[in-house]
């Protein structure tokens, strides 16, 4: 089994995760995401995670500041973010006690 099975690496949820701690500009959001969850991604993914959440609304880009554009988070952004990390406890805790079931049942 691979150790990518539990890698959490969706690029809009980690995005949106980063610009939840305030503005960034692109570099500053692909650094955050690494410190934080140790997922590297592209330039590439990053601009397209990017221009596909500002599609949907969910964040927006600022004026730049000289070459660098930053992101800040919308509130429609910051609901969907909500509730994501809502289903994601419930999977949590549902495995968790799954887990914790099974590894009692095989001591038993």
């Amino acid at each position: 089994m691979g150790n990518d099975l539990g890698r959490l690496s969706d690029p809009g949820l980690l995005i949106l995760a980063s610009l939840a701690g305030g503005e960034k500009h692109g570099y500053g959001i692909l650094e955050d995401i690494d410190r934080f969850s140790s997922v590297r991604f592209e330039p590439g993914t990053l601009y397209g995670a990017l221009a596909r959440l500002e599609h949907e609304g969910l964040i927006i880009a600022l004026e730049p500041a000289g070459r660098r554009r930053p992101y800040a988070l919308t509130p429609s952004g910051h609901c969907v973010l909500e509730a994501r990390l809502a289903t994601m406890e419930r999977v949590v805790v549902t495995a968790r006690q799954r887990v914790d079931r099974t590894s009692l049942e095989v001591r038993s």
